[in-house]
Protein backbone atom coordinates (compact mmCIF):
# COMPACT_ATOMS: atom_id res chain seq x y z
CA UNK A 1 0.00 0.00 0.00
CA UNK A 2 1.47 3.29 -1.37
CA UNK A 3 0.78 5.40 2.23
CA UNK A 4 2.45 2.77 4.53
CA UNK A 5 5.82 2.67 1.95
CA UNK A 6 5.62 6.82 2.10
CA UNK A 7 5.40 6.24 5.86
CA UNK A 8 8.12 3.58 5.85
CA UNK A 9 10.21 6.11 3.38
CA UNK A 10 9.64 9.04 6.04
CA UNK A 11 10.77 7.22 8.75
CA UNK A 12 14.09 6.44 6.89
CA UNK A 13 14.68 10.01 6.03
CA UNK A 14 14.06 11.19 9.76
CA UNK A 15 10.63 13.41 8.51
CA UNK A 16 8.84 13.95 11.78
CA UNK A 17 6.18 16.12 10.05
CA UNK A 18 5.95 13.49 7.21
CA UNK A 19 5.59 10.67 9.69
CA UNK A 20 3.13 11.67 11.63
CA UNK A 21 0.67 12.94 9.11
CA UNK A 22 0.77 9.94 6.98
CA UNK A 23 0.14 7.88 10.03
CA UNK A 24 -3.10 9.92 10.70
CA UNK A 25 -3.89 9.71 6.94
CA UNK A 26 -3.62 5.51 7.31
CA UNK A 27 -5.64 5.54 9.95
CA UNK A 28 -8.29 7.60 8.35
CA UNK A 29 -7.93 5.53 5.10
CA UNK A 30 -8.85 2.66 7.43
CA UNK A 31 -5.77 0.72 7.79
CA UNK A 32 -4.83 -1.72 10.58
CA UNK A 33 -3.49 0.13 13.43
CA UNK A 34 -1.01 -3.08 13.50
CA UNK A 35 -0.20 -3.25 10.07
CA UNK A 36 0.72 0.52 9.80
CA UNK A 37 2.82 -0.66 13.19
CA UNK A 38 4.42 -3.52 11.06
CA UNK A 39 4.69 -2.19 7.82
CA UNK A 40 5.34 1.33 8.36
CA UNK A 41 7.21 1.70 11.41
CA UNK A 42 9.23 -1.68 12.59
CA UNK A 43 9.91 -2.76 9.02
CA UNK A 44 11.97 0.86 8.67
CA UNK A 45 13.46 0.53 12.11
CA UNK A 46 14.70 -2.86 11.49
CA UNK A 47 16.37 -1.13 8.33
CA UNK A 48 17.49 1.17 10.46
CA UNK A 49 19.22 -0.69 12.47
CA UNK A 50 20.44 -2.84 9.88
CA UNK A 51 22.23 -0.28 8.09
CA UNK A 52 23.73 0.88 11.70
CA UNK A 53 25.68 -2.40 11.82
CA UNK A 54 26.55 -2.24 8.20
CA UNK A 55 28.24 1.28 8.62
CA UNK A 56 26.04 3.27 6.05
CA UNK A 57 24.24 4.53 9.26
CA UNK A 58 25.92 6.47 12.19
CA UNK A 59 24.08 7.64 15.55
CA UNK A 60 22.97 11.04 14.67
CA UNK A 61 20.99 9.86 11.13
CA UNK A 62 19.48 7.24 13.98
CA UNK A 63 18.26 9.38 16.24
CA UNK A 64 16.69 11.39 13.46
CA UNK A 65 14.95 8.42 12.22
CA UNK A 66 13.61 7.72 15.94
CA UNK A 67 11.70 10.75 16.17
CA UNK A 68 10.44 10.20 12.86
CA UNK A 69 9.33 6.93 14.57
CA UNK A 70 8.13 8.21 17.50
CA UNK A 71 6.15 10.97 16.09
CA UNK A 72 4.42 8.41 13.95
CA UNK A 73 3.95 6.56 17.22
CA UNK A 74 2.33 9.32 18.94
CA UNK A 75 -1.01 9.25 16.45
CA UNK A 76 -0.92 5.57 16.19
CA UNK A 77 -0.65 4.63 19.90
CA UNK A 78 -4.16 5.42 21.33
CA UNK A 79 -5.57 3.45 18.36
CA UNK A 80 -3.38 0.53 18.99
CA UNK A 81 -4.47 0.14 22.62
CA UNK A 82 -7.87 0.98 22.00
CA UNK A 83 -7.59 -2.13 19.50
CA UNK A 84 -5.93 -4.16 22.13
CA UNK A 85 -2.65 -5.32 19.85
CA UNK A 86 -0.22 -6.83 21.95
CA UNK A 87 3.08 -5.68 22.41
CA UNK A 88 6.29 -7.59 21.79
CA UNK A 89 6.95 -6.74 25.68
CA UNK A 90 7.03 -4.20 28.25
CA UNK A 91 10.64 -2.12 29.03
CA UNK A 92 11.24 -0.64 32.12
CA UNK A 93 14.72 1.55 30.98
CA UNK A 94 16.36 4.62 32.71
CA UNK A 95 19.98 5.68 32.87
CA UNK A 96 21.49 4.82 36.56
CA UNK A 97 21.55 7.30 40.01
CA UNK A 98 24.37 9.69 39.15
CA UNK A 99 24.53 9.88 35.53
CA UNK A 100 22.48 12.42 33.36
CA UNK A 101 23.69 11.11 29.80
CA UNK A 102 20.59 10.37 28.04
CA UNK A 103 21.55 10.41 24.54
CA UNK A 104 22.15 6.40 24.05
CA UNK A 105 19.61 5.54 26.62
CA UNK A 106 16.57 7.41 24.70
CA UNK A 107 18.29 6.08 21.37
CA UNK A 108 17.92 1.99 23.34
CA UNK A 109 14.17 3.18 24.11
CA UNK A 110 13.47 4.73 20.81
CA UNK A 111 14.23 1.24 19.01
CA UNK A 112 12.61 -0.55 21.79
CA UNK A 113 9.81 0.89 20.85
CA UNK A 114 9.99 0.61 17.02
CA UNK A 115 10.35 -2.92 17.38
CA UNK A 116 7.28 -2.88 18.97
CA UNK A 117 8.07 -2.87 22.72
CA UNK A 118 6.11 -0.61 25.43
CA UNK A 119 8.42 1.57 27.08
CA UNK A 120 8.65 2.98 30.61
CA UNK A 121 11.26 5.62 30.38
CA UNK A 122 12.41 6.45 34.07
CA UNK A 123 14.47 9.61 32.40
CA UNK A 124 18.58 10.22 33.72
CA UNK A 125 19.49 9.61 37.22
CA UNK A 126 17.43 6.93 38.45
CA UNK A 127 18.35 5.45 41.53
CA UNK A 128 18.03 1.63 42.70
CA UNK A 129 14.95 1.93 44.78
CA UNK A 130 13.28 4.17 41.97
CA UNK A 131 13.73 0.75 39.72
CA UNK A 132 12.41 -1.65 42.15
CA UNK A 133 9.28 0.93 42.81
CA UNK A 134 8.84 0.59 38.67
CA UNK A 135 8.99 -2.89 38.11
CA UNK A 136 6.94 -3.48 41.03
CA UNK A 137 4.61 -0.90 39.57
CA UNK A 138 4.59 -1.89 35.75
CA UNK A 139 5.13 -5.29 35.91
CA UNK A 140 8.04 -5.78 32.51
CA UNK A 141 9.54 -8.41 31.35
CA UNK A 142 12.93 -6.67 30.72
CA UNK A 143 14.73 -3.82 32.83
CA UNK A 144 17.48 -2.00 30.97
CA UNK A 145 20.09 0.35 32.37
CA UNK A 146 22.51 2.82 31.18
CA UNK A 147 25.40 4.40 32.26
CA UNK A 148 27.93 6.50 30.92
CA UNK A 149 30.33 6.97 33.78
CA UNK A 150 32.64 4.48 35.13
CA UNK A 151 31.42 6.04 38.48
CA UNK A 152 28.31 5.44 38.05
CA UNK A 153 27.86 2.14 36.36
CA UNK A 154 28.80 0.64 40.03
CA UNK A 155 25.69 1.44 40.72
CA UNK A 156 24.16 -1.25 38.20
CA UNK A 157 24.20 -4.10 40.92
CA UNK A 158 22.51 -1.84 43.59
CA UNK A 159 19.75 -1.87 41.29
CA UNK A 160 19.82 -5.72 40.50
CA UNK A 161 20.19 -5.91 44.52
CA UNK A 162 17.55 -4.15 45.31
CA UNK A 163 15.22 -5.96 42.44
CA UNK A 164 16.43 -9.14 45.18
CA UNK A 165 15.50 -7.83 48.16
CA UNK A 166 12.10 -6.42 46.80
CA UNK A 167 11.63 -10.06 45.48
CA UNK A 168 10.97 -8.98 41.84
CA UNK A 169 14.58 -10.21 40.38
CA UNK A 170 13.10 -13.89 39.28
CA UNK A 171 10.44 -11.69 37.43
CA UNK A 172 12.46 -9.28 35.06
CA UNK A 173 14.90 -9.82 33.07
CA UNK A 174 18.28 -7.50 33.25
CA UNK A 175 20.12 -6.10 30.38
CA UNK A 176 22.82 -3.38 30.84
CA UNK A 177 24.54 -0.91 28.47
CA UNK A 178 26.99 2.15 27.77
CA UNK A 179 30.46 2.79 27.16
CA UNK A 180 32.05 1.66 29.89
CA UNK A 181 30.31 -1.52 30.53
CA UNK A 182 31.36 -4.98 29.10
CA UNK A 183 30.09 -8.00 28.74
CA UNK A 184 32.22 -9.59 31.30
CA UNK A 185 30.72 -7.01 34.18
CA UNK A 186 27.69 -7.53 32.90
CA UNK A 187 27.94 -11.02 33.33
CA UNK A 188 30.11 -10.34 36.85
CA UNK A 189 26.92 -8.40 38.54
CA UNK A 190 24.40 -11.27 37.26
CA UNK A 191 22.74 -9.04 34.54
CA UNK A 192 20.94 -11.46 31.45
CA UNK A 193 22.42 -9.32 28.99
CA UNK A 194 25.20 -6.64 27.33
CA UNK A 195 24.51 -4.66 24.26
CA UNK A 196 26.94 -2.12 22.84
CA UNK A 197 24.51 -0.43 21.03
CA UNK A 198 20.57 0.34 20.24
CA UNK A 199 20.45 -2.51 17.53
CA UNK A 200 21.88 -5.25 19.67
CA UNK A 201 19.59 -3.69 22.73
CA UNK A 202 16.91 -4.66 20.30
CA UNK A 203 18.33 -7.96 19.38
CA UNK A 204 18.39 -8.80 23.12
CA UNK A 205 15.25 -8.37 24.07
CA UNK A 206 13.29 -10.22 21.35
CA UNK A 207 15.88 -12.97 22.57
CA UNK A 208 14.55 -12.86 26.04
CA UNK A 209 11.35 -12.25 25.95
CA UNK A 210 10.70 -15.43 22.98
Amino acid sequence: MKIIQSLHQAVLRGDTEASSALAKAALEASVAPEQILKDGLISAMDVVGQEFESGMRFIPEMLVSAEAMKAAMQVLRPRLIEQGVKSKGKVVIGTVEGDLHDIGKDLVASMLEGAGFEIVDLGVDVSPQQFADAVHAHQPQIVSMSALLTTTMVVMPRVIEALRKAGLRDQVRVIVGGAPVTREFAAEIGADGYADDATRAVSLAKALTV
